[in-house]
């Protein structure tokens, strides 16, 4: 009864307005920003990932992949060269000295593939912090990580063992 004391143009009006309505609450919304996601530090050219970096005192890489017991479990900020990346998702790094195969390095682990780092990282130097463990990789886990362009250091039974740092927080300065 009400629709027929509408004019046509008040019937118009009113199904402009609710197409218009329904086209606004329709419209895609942005995507919420990754945790994960680049944020820039207020140091220019610095990619950060992860947590916040705390500034614990600097360890050199020479040392903890020389003596690694003695920092196993504890956590680390390391400096260094991403001497690789998987290639895949930049869910590690190799992290050494320089870039050269046989710089002392350790592999660097997302901690828990909260974050990532870029792909293309090899070349960028690297300020990381997080936890030390040593670890002996099966075979399976060795051809994984070869598989995506890393380094597997083995012992003379031709065993897989690294040191490796599960990082809390990474910042990268490209090259």
């Amino acid at each position: 009864m009400l629709l027929r004391s509408l004019t046509p143009a008040a019937v118009l009006a009113s199904a402009a307005i609710t197409l218009a309505a329904l086209a606004h609450d329709s419209a895609p919304t942005p995507a919420p920003r990754p945790a994960q996601a680049t944020t820039a530090t207020a140091k220019a050219g610095v990619l950060a990932r992860g947590e916040k970096l705390k500034g614990l005192p600097p360890v050199k890489l020479a040392e903890l992949v020389g003596a690694p017991d003695k920092y196993q479990d504890k956590a680390v900020r390391l400096e260094g060269t991403v001497r690789r990346a998987c290639d895949k998702m930049g869910c590690w790094m190799e992290l050494a000295e320089n870039a050269t195969p046989a710089a002392p390095g350790v592999r660097v682990l997302m901690k828990d593939h909260g974050f990532f780092v870029p792909t293309d990282s090899a070349g960028s130097r690297a300020t990381v912090e997080g936890k030390v463990t040593v670890q002996s990789l099966s075979d399976e886990d060795a051809h994984h990580y070869e598989s995506e362009g890393g380094t597997v250091p083995r012992g003379q039974d031709g065993k897989a063992r690294e040191v490796r740092v599960e990082a809390t927080g990474v910042e990268l300065v490209r090259s």
